[in-house]
């Protein structure tokens, strides 16, 4: 008798340790996953920033091109 209650103990215990096991890989893969989510914000954020720098060039090309035509035809 004494050995089937250390059986269904050691059953429970094994049941308690693998929920355990489980809730702390379901919390690992959701950090995992928010890292992730987080990198591909910063990586949008660094192209929407070099796209932004690009613009910002060629309108100051344009506004060059502008004033040298405007003192071109003012002489």
């Amino acid at each position: 008798m004494q050995a089937v209650k250390d059986k269904l103990s050691d059953m429970s215990a094994m049941r308690k340790a693998k929920a355990e096991a489980k809730a702390e890989e379901k919390t690992e893969k959701e950090l995992a996953k928010a890292r992730v989510e987080v990198a591909k914000e910063v990586r949008k954020a660094k192209e929407a920033e070099a796209a932004m720098d690009l613009h910002v060039e060629k309108a100051e090309q344009k506004a060059l091109q502008e004033v040298a035509k405007i003192a071109q035809d003012q002489s």
